[in-house]
């Protein structure tokens, strides 16, 4: 079946960028927002949900303060990846969280809903800290 990337943006108020950063590239972080636990070993992170629920994803590439892409271990396509970015808008002092992820066409909107509410917890996160 065909991929489809999505890309989707979150604008995030009143977040340091360090923080930021710590949430979308470190086991710590993501286990924040994310999933129920999330550790690392060497660049291979282990995301956990549930018991039933555990997929291992490899972080292909990581430009420090700029995005992550990871790569599900379990997916065959080579190209398919997810990548957590922050942009810093300069005339704000805001940044914007984008998630851009390669799924099958026909799981776009389930996916799409699923990213919603993973980000709405780190928003959430952000809104008790700020």
């Amino acid at each position: 079946m065909a991929k489809k990337k999505i890309e989707l943006e979150y604008p995030l108020s009143n977040v340091s960028g360090p923080i930021l950063w710590n949430a979308i590239s470190t086991s710590i972080g993501l286990q924040t927002w994310m999933a129920n636990k999330v550790t690392d070993q060497e660049r291979v992170f282990t995301f956990e949900w549930s018991e039933d629920e555990i997929r291992q994803a490899e972080m292909t590439h990581k430009r420090n303060n700029s995005h992550v892409r990871f790569h599900w271990l379990d997916d065959d396509d080579p190209q398919s990846y997810f990548e957590l970015g922050m942009d810093y808008n300069e005339l704000t002092g805001d940044y914007t969280l984008t998630v851009t992820d390669t799924v099958e066409e026909d799981e776009a909107e389930e996916i799409t809903d699923l990213w919603n509410i993973e980000v709405e917890s780190l928003l959430r996160l952000y809104s008790m800290n700020g």
